[in-house]
């Protein structure tokens, strides 16, 4: 197996992933579903030995790291190939690999079809900002988006921990120090810590895991640092509740109040299959008001998914509001949203009444004004047809 080839191939069929595992040809994933290979042979242990050797060529000590634990996560690429994240594991004695495409270029808001709410976040100076979702939902291009638009609007350093990078940031009008754990760097904990003497104005932190690193992104982000950081959690009610309970019980007030003061904002979002090919996230956007950090301080989290409905003004927008807005505008269909939503249907009834009121409004909008009609030709045309010298009196007899 020639891997170099095999990426090159997988990379211009669109595929996002590419799945080798003894006894199956290689697998790619497109548009969101596995497709196997059936053109190429069936992998056999020693290639995949020959492949893991290869991606661990310019490190060789991953390759002893592995063979210890039979995890490795690292970043893979090769003359004219894209960047890779890569993971190889044990299954069942033998060895497997996952390859993620990591695009060149990083992609604008616009192209991503991110709210607006986005962007504002992406504009807070200070304070906690977390991107969240399942693993494949595009948390890692929408942080690379933020950390894009910072480094070309401002004049600041920022500090990346990643595990492994995985995209590359140059230098635009920001300095983009970039620290890559097991390389640069031996824990998240210890870089992050490190991190608050190296004069940082943004800190990204690849994964808040446990409560040391959360508390210190926390403290970061009160010394009046910007931190962006990722959760696996599906909105920001679970993510609020997720960063509380990482921590043991007697904490939980104080770390509620600090939450409520640092919190800018959470974006979750899911990929969904756009209707003619390819993939889109849908949003939703929670930025704090006093109102949403009311509820974090009270603990009230079950109230934020209101709260986040009613704050159109402030730009924010539900998981719910961004699928109709999908469907309306024809990027996804109608059943791949509603088998996205929290509630089918809930969903189906909310978007009934969308595409109504969509439909009235247009309908509305393109039917002609009603002709302008003065008052003195309204009465001309509505009074009666009198004899020659009748008189113009306004009362009429009865019956008349």
């Amino acid at each position: 197996m020639d891997l170099n080839r095999l990426l090159q191939h997988a990379v211009e069929s669109g595929a996002t992933d590419v799945h080798l595992k003894v006894g199956r040809p290689p697998i790619v994933r497109r548009d969101g579903a596995l497709w196997p290979l059936d053109d190429w042979a069936e992998l056999t242990e020693r290639e995949l030995e020959k492949a893991l050797e290869q991606v661990c060529e310019v490190v060789p000590s991953r390759l002893e790291t592995f063979g210890a634990t039979g995890e490795l996560d690292t970043a893979y690429t090769s003359g004219a190939l894209p960047r890779f994240r890569v993971n190889a594991f044990r299954q069942r004695g033998s060895i497997s690999l996952a390859f993620r495409v990591v695009p060149r270029q990083v992609p604008s808001f616009e192209q991503l079809s991110l709210p607006p709410g986005v962007r504002k976040l992406a504009e807070e100076h200070r304070g906690l900002v977390l991107v969240t979702g399942a693993t494949g939902s595009g948390k890692t291009t929408t942080l690379a988006a933020i950390i894009d638009h910072i480094n070309r609007s401002r004049r600041q350093h920022i500090v990346t921990i990643e595990d492994p990078i995985e995209i590359l940031h140059p230098d635009h009008s920001s300095i983009v120090s970039q620290r890559e754990v097991g390389l640069d760097t031996e824990s998240f904990e210890q870089a992050l810590r490190r991190a608050l003497r190296q004069d940082p104005d943004v800190i990204l932190i690849g994964e808040l895991r446990d409560a040391e690193t959360a508390q210190t992104a926390l403290q970061a982000a009160e010394s009046g640092h910007l931190v962006l950081s990722t959760m696996h959690t599906v909105d920001a009610a679970e993510t609020v509740s997720r960063m509380v309970e990482f921590f043991p019980g007697v904490k939980h007030a104080q770390i509620r109040s600090i939450l409520a003061g640092v919190l800018r904002g959470v974006i979750s979002q899911r990929l969904l299959p756009r209707a003619d090919g390819g993939r889109i996230a849908a949003v939703e956007v929670m930025i704090t008001n006093s109102r949403i950090a009311d509820l974090i301080r009270e603990s009230r989290p079950e109230e934020i998914s209101d709260a986040i409905d009613e704050g159109e003004f402030f730009a924010m927008q539900t998981y719910t509001k961004a699928l109709i807005d999908l469907v309306a505008d024809g990027e996804i269909d109608r059943d791949v949203a509603a088998d996205a939503s929290t509630n089918r249907h809930d969903f189906l009834v909310a978007l009934e009444y969308e595409l109504k009121r969509q439909a009235a409004a247009a309908a509305a909008a393109e039917s002609p004004p009603a002709e302008d009609v003065s008052s003195p030709e309204l009465e001309r045309q509505a009074a009666p047809e009198r004899e020659p010298g009748q008189p113009t009196s306004s009362l009429r007899l009865a019956g008349s």
